[in-house]
């Protein structure tokens, strides 16, 4: 019987949203004009929202979006990491302070675990077009402890 319960612990250690490999489900956060994003929260046990108001090939420098999750850690300071991949092969790596002590940017600087963030409103970026291809992009946010606020697996699909 002991090596049944340590077997059922360590697979509900292994498993924590339940064992029957359940993920969050794949969102559409834009789909106009050629281009497609997709993406998937990683974080096993919270998902969120995000959307891109204008989905063009021809990215705008000021690109306005709108993101909202519940708060699981406090963010006194938020960091924001980006990569991105295409055919397994790295072409960008780009981390951003988000949230600093001395400098909160935003108005949800600062929040304790148990609030909600939304943001809704322009993110400043080189305006580009986007080439023609398939990209995976591993999005992470994280806090001054290095806790995971949130996470997401995109895929950008340009034709």
């Amino acid at each position: 019987m002991q090596g049944l319960t340590a077997a059922l612990l360590a697979w509900a250690l292994l498993h924590p949203g339940g064992g029957g490999g359940e993920a969050w489900p794949t969102h559409t956060a834009c789909r106009d004009g050629g281009l497609e994003v997709l993406y998937q929260s990683c974080d096993p046990l919270q998902d969120f929202g995000f959307s891109i108001d204008q989905c063009s090939k021809q990215l705008k420098s000021n690109l306005n979006i709108r993101f909202g999750l519940i708060l699981r850690e406090d963010i006194k300071e938020l960091f924001f990491d980006i990569a991105l991949l295409t055919k397994g092969s790295s072409i960008l790596n780009f981390s951003y302070p988000v949230c600093e002590g001395d400098q909160p940017k935003f108005s949800f600087c600062g929040r304790r675990k148990g609030e909600q963030v939304y943001y809704a409103g322009p993110v400043n970026n080189p305006g580009f077009i986007v080439p023609e291809g398939e990209y995976q992009v591993l999005l992470e946010l994280y806090n001054e402890n290095h806790s995971i606020v949130a996470c997401a697996n995109a895929t950008v699909i340009c034709s």
